[in-house]
Parts: C-alpha cells; sequence; structure tokens
C-alpha cells in the first residue's frame, strides 16, 4: 500500500503520546491482572463468560490507532504495554509480550483494511472486534488448548470479541471523543475532527 507524502510519517509528538498511553496502559494491565485473578471465582458458573472483562487489556491498540492515526500505532502501543505489564509483573510472566504483539496487529489490519483514512465509530467497533479476534486466537492455543472446545474455547472467544468490540472498540472511541474538547489532542487530526 502506497502512503501520500510525509502524512504516515512519525512525528516526535506521535512517538511520545503512543509511549505515554501505552505505559499507562501497562500500569493498568498490572491492576487489571489483580481484578481479572480475584474474579474468576466470580465466573464459576460459566467460566469462559470472566472475558467479558478482557477488553480492556485490548484499549491502547484501539484507542492510539485513533489518536494517533498512523501505520504501526496500534501494534506499538499495544506492545509496549504488554512490555510494561511484564516488567512490573504480570503473573503470567514474558508470554504477555508475544500475546500483546498479536493483539497489536489485530486492531492495525482493521486500520489497514480502512487504508487509514476512517475514524469513526464503525472504524473503532472494527478495530475492536479485530483486536479481540487476535487475543482468542493467541488464548486458543497458548491458554486454552487443554480445555474442550465447544464448552470453554469456543464460547471464550466469542466473548472477549464481543468485550474487545465494546470496551476497545466503543470505549476507544468514547474516549477520543470525550479528550478532543480538552484540547490535549489538538496536535492531532483526532482533536480537530468530529468522529462521528
Amino acid at each position: 500500500m502506497k502512503y501520500r507524502g510525509t502524512e504516515y510519517r512519525w512525528r516526535t509528538i506521535d512517538i511520545v503520546i503512543a509511549s505515554v498511553i501505552a505505559v499507562a496502559f501497562g500500569v493498568i494491565f498490572w491492576a487489571w491482572n489483580i481484578v481479572w485473578g480475584a474474579t474468576g471465582g466470580a465466573f464459576s458458573f460459566f467460566p469462559p463468560a470472566q472475558t467479558l472483562l478482557y477488553g480492556v487489556w485490548l484499549i491502547p491498540a484501539v484507542l492510539a490507532g485513533l489518536i494517533i492515526r498512523k501505520p504501526g500505532a496500534s501494534l506499538y502501543t499495544e506492545t509496549v504495554a504488554a512490555i510494561v505489564s511484564a516488567l512490573l509483573g504480570a503473573q503470567w510472566g514474558a508470554v504477555v509480550i508475544p500475546q500483546g504483539l498479536v493483539q497489536g496487529l489485530g486492531a492495525e489490519l482493521a486500520f489497514v483494511l480502512l487504508a487509514y483514512r476512517s475514524w469513526k465509530l464503525p472504524a473503532a467497533l472494527l478495530a475492536g472486534a479485530l483486536t479481540g479476534l487476535s487475543a482468542a486466537l493467541f488464548d486458543f492455543f497458548a491458554w486454552n488448548a487443554k480445555y474442550a472446545l465447544w464448552d470453554y474455547r469456543i464460547p471464550y472467544a466469542l466473548l472477549t470479541i464481543v468485550s474487545s468490540t465494546v470496551v476497545a472498540g466503543a470505549g476507544s472511541w468514547a474516549l477520543t471523543r470525550a479528550l478532543a474538547p480538552t484540547g490535549v489532542l489538538d496536535r492531532f487530526a483526532a482533536g480537530r475532527r468530529e468522529l462521528v
């Protein structure tokens, strides 16, 4: 895919903001890991339902894509957030790093499919859904291989996609819209254009 001019070159501000998002969410991931561990019993009636909480781990991929609007933003931010989470002591160890890479690829694919031209709610929902799909595929083999296909792995995957679409997709879109009027996004197209 050929990009026009310098529109897609990363500026220093892009790197800084993507890194800030990544580090902030790396810390949030660390806290969310604790929430995940503490809520397992609440879902004992149907363990795959715990993945309704999953979308929080996928927010930086969609959020960075919507704000930075350049190739690699989703991939970079989700991967760096996973690295920070691992460094802070994620209970799943260093496996969260390739997991973050795969999750970032899901959102990146959505923005590639839209040629980095659409930033409205449907684009955010697609990015959320594909991030959830990539997360579900990783987990399908890395974490859930020992579980029954129809009783656990398929519902787990479907609920992960639902959570990611709503929390990471719609949530990131809403967060971007809420931040735009404050002026913190003025150096980005996301702060200057209506996200309807």
